[in-house]
């Protein structure tokens, strides 16, 4: 599992698949969610903006991300 820490309040979905270099661009990220390939604290999530904050826990293409 990984971890990301904030430093706001919140970090949008596809900022964070770009960051954590899950997606290699913006638009990568953006095709991934589409496709639903992203599970957002159990259930499956497709908006690409999603705010996601400390807590929530990201399973995308076999990594688990965790938002502190």
């Amino acid at each position: 599992m990984r971890e990301f820490t904030l430093t706001s309040e919140y970090i949008e979905l596809v900022k964070l698949l770009k960051l954590m270099q899950v997606a290699q661009t913006g638009g990568h990220a953006k095709i991934i969610v589409e496709d639903g390939e992203v599970i957002r604290n159990g259930e499956q999530e497709l908006r690409k903006r999603a705010k996601l904050r400390a807590g929530d826990k990201i399973e995308v293409l076999g990594e688990t991300i965790l938002i502190k």
